[in-house]
């Protein structure tokens, strides 16, 4: 939990765009779009707490890939799926769709012992995968995957 005064708190309300828009004062200094993520926050005594270089960098496209990738931990890497997620104590579940060319795969994560991360049991269309892993298949079927930590 980030708390007021604690650094890493401190640094995630920086560079976290919603978080300059949570007053109208926030928001009236910023001066930028709370949905994209600025190459800069000014610190110039004139302008500080400014965004800018909003919509030029592709920074939108890293913090998704981070969301995806290191916080749900949907990551595929030659035809094999793996879910490892590093997500806060307190979610006890999430779910997501993927599509796979003519196959669904649907995707639910269970956290039943609040933990971080950490793979108890991945299970693929009811079998157990030892790799906590699955091979994706265009074979135009729904799969459902369960994934425990």
């Amino acid at each position: 939990m980030l708390k007021n005064g604690d650094k890493a708190g401190e640094l995630y309300r920086m560079i976290n765009s919603i978080e300059h828009s949570r007053t109208k004062d926030a928001a009236n200094k910023y001066k930028v779009e709370p949905y994209v993520i600025p190459a800069d926050v000014y610190a110039a005594s004139n302008l500080s707490g400014r965004g800018g270089w909003t919509w030029y960098t592709g920074s939108s496209s890293w913090f998704y890939k981070a969301g995806i990738e290191y916080i749900l931990g949907f990551k595929i890497e030659n035809n094999i799926l793996k879910i490892e997620p590093c997500i806060p104590k307190e979610w006890t579940e999430f779910s997501m769709r993927y599509k796979y060319g003519r196959s669904i795969y649907n995707i639910k994560v269970k956290n039943p012992n609040g933990k971080n991360y950490g793979i108890s049991k991945f299970v693929i269309d009811g079998e157990i995968s030892e790799n906590h892993s699955v091979r994706l298949s265009d074979d135009g079927k729904i799969h459902d995957i369960e994934v425990e930590i």
